[in-house]
């Protein structure tokens, strides 16, 4: 059991306080992580997806699926059902060690680090992005050949924006105030 799965359990008995919930059920929870990256150079070069994946996956630590065009744009040369990137759907266990590592370990070596945006949906669930894989202490910057990004969404239970906020600053995640 992970860190952050056990301190799920402190975290849910402050919600129950905090938002007067009447049954266990009714507390939030993180249910799973979803990491996509957008490869658009695969259109050019086959080898850059494949580099892409390797790294979301040890990112990760599963393996990504490789996900295809819908449409065709001539202007960036893409045809329909070609792959242009990857994504892993992380939950459970993998889904708090990712979350341990990405709180913990790859937020704090983001350069010039001001606190993340509030970038809730409206339902509960939180998105957010990062420009430099290199924060990861999985990748050496040797093992990009391109600069890659990816963007994570952290899909919850909870109902409201603010429950899903007081739940993911229960994990400490440095989100900015708005």
């Amino acid at each position: 059991m992970s860190a952050f799965e056990t301190k799920y359990k402190e975290i849910a008995q402050q919600l129950q306080v905090k938002h007067n919930y009447t049954n266990v059920m009714m507390i939030p929870k993180v249910t799973k992580i979803t990491i996509n990256m957008g490869v658009g150079e695969a259109a050019l070069d086959k080898k850059h997806l494949t580099t892409a994946l390797t790294l979301l996956a040890k990112i990760a630590g599963q393996k990504p699926i490789a996900t295809m065009a819908r449409n065709s744009i001539a202007g960036f040369k893409i045809r329909e059902g070609w792959p242009i990137g990857g994504k892993v759907t992380l939950r459970g266990k993998m889904m708090f060690e990712f979350f341990e590592r990405l709180i913990t370990v790859a937020i704090p070596r983001i350069r010039d680090f001001r606190g993340l945006n509030s970038n809730f949906d409206g339902r509960g669930n939180y998105s957010m992005g990062i420009k430099d894989l290199s924060v990861f202490p999985e990748i050496s910057y040797e093992d990009m050949d391109i600069p890659l990004g990816l963007s994570i969404s952290i899909t919850t239970t909870a109902k409201t924006d603010a429950e899903a906020k007081s739940l993911l600053l229960g994990f400490n995640l440095p989100l900015k105030d708005k």
